[in-house]
């Protein structure tokens, strides 16, 4: 935390389905403020050929220096949650990280911690429904996730389940930083939940929700009521902070969790969502606000979406967040997002009492490509960060 402030962030940005015949590019921005991008590819022919595998989602390093990236299914877009190998000098593909036949049904997000021999990874769901956009005909049918599947990190087995309840497709998943803890967080997007996760005395891991986003009663909408879609969190280096996305209701929430099993909110900022005044969304029952928010507005730029990546300066005090999350689920409920590409946005932290306020002074609008709109993704510092770092 006490690293040199960053000057370069790394954000994917995605232009699938927008007509443009260009790849998806990774974009350097340098947040100190000017920005230039470039483009990288990687072809996804090896991956299928070598480990049957596809819809790549998540990336760590390891310490034996190669990369793996979780996924989501297999090619032909069944549910298939394993693991690609990368070498991590060459990117070659080397093959697939778990047991063969030990692949839970489906995949997204995994995180692990060697001091305890255990790794764990989530579930969202089969990409060949995800591929059409949220559909509630697909809930109640097994085709979204509901467990957090715990690896035996020595042996690769899967070793344990946590059912953390029917269609809650558990994603971002976090222990925290201190390598000897056996603690973390899970954000669960149709339920718009947080589990707390741990290490029981017996050896085994379990899980209960402390967090729970109230939905809104609305109308204008696809439904009466409207979840919060936990996408993302993200927790600070020192283990003091948690931060969530809600990216249908469009607010950042900073909670204390100093004490685990007991998070408290501290913090709460709105930077787009659904439920900005003069929208179509007309906000009927709110247990907790008194009224709509307004709409974001920085440097003349009107803020469509909502926030869904997340990433935290070293010393905590600079929350970066970017709103689109997946191409299909974009189109259906931020249309406009998609039309005008994304932004990226800063979000000033109090570290001390908690607390969060929109920075006015950045913005990077992803709108204005050379190939067209964009939409900003994942974010990643080069030196390493609050997603990325694992320590051993």
């Amino acid at each position: 935390m006490k690293g040199p402030r960053e000057k370069l962030i790394y954000v994917t940005c995605i232009l699938t389905g927008t007509g443009t015949r260009a790849p998806d590019f990774l974009a350097t921005v340098d947040v100190d403020p000017e920005s230039a991008s470039y483009c990288q590819v990687i072809e996804p022919r090896e991956v299928f050929q070598k480990c049957d595998l596809a819809f790549l989602q998540t990336s760590h390093c390891l310490g034996s220096g190669e990369i793996m990236i979780s996924t989501l299914g297999d090619p032909l877009g069944n549910g298939k949650g394993g693991f690609v190998l990368l070498d991590g000098k060459t990117f070659d593909v080397k093959g697939t990280w778990e047991r063969p036949g030990d692949e839970p049904p489906q995949g997204y997000d995994f995180w692990y911690q060697p001091r305890h021999n255990v790794m764990i990874s989530t579930e969202w769901g089969v990409p060949k429904y995800l591929i059409d956009g949220f559909n509630p005909a697909d809930l109640r049918k097994g085709r979204y996730g509901r467990s957090l599947n715990v690896w035996d990190w020595t042996t690769h087995c899967l070793v344990q389940s946590i059912d953390v309840g029917e269609d809650s497709a558990p994603l971002p998943i976090r222990f925290l930083h201190n390598p000897n803890s056996a603690h973390g967080m899970v954000g669960c997007i149709l339920q718009s939940s947080i589990y707390h996760f741990f290490k029981t005395e017996d050896g085994c891991w379990a899980a209960e929700k402390v967090i729970q986003i109230p939905n809104k009663k609305v109308s204008g909408w696809y439904f009466s009521e409207m979840p919060g879609f936990i996408t993302d969190i993200l927790i600070s280096l020192d283990d003091r902070y948690l931060y969530i996305g809600n990216w249908l209701h469009g607010d950042i929430r900073q909670y204390d969790i100093t004490n685990p099993h007991r998070p408290r909110l501290v913090g709460q900022v709105f930077v787009g969502g659904s439920i900005v005044k003069g929208g179509p969304v007309t906000v009927l029952e709110d247990e907790e606000l008194d009224c709509q928010p307004d709409p974001v507005v920085i440097q003349g730029r009107r803020v469509y979406g909502g926030p869904h990546m997340l990433q935290l300066s070293l010393d905590g005090k600079r929350l970066y967040t970017t709103s689109s999350f997946y191409t299909p689920w974009d189109k259906e409920f931020y249309p406009q997002m998609v039309r005008e590409g994304s932004v990226m946005l800063q979000i000033d932290v109090d570290t001390e009492n908690g607390g969060l306020c929109v920075n006015p002074d950045l913005l990077v609008d992803f709108g204005k490509e050379p190939c067209g709109p964009a939409r900003a993704h994942e974010m990643r510092f080069p030196g390493g960060d609050c997603t990325s770092d694992i320590w051993i």
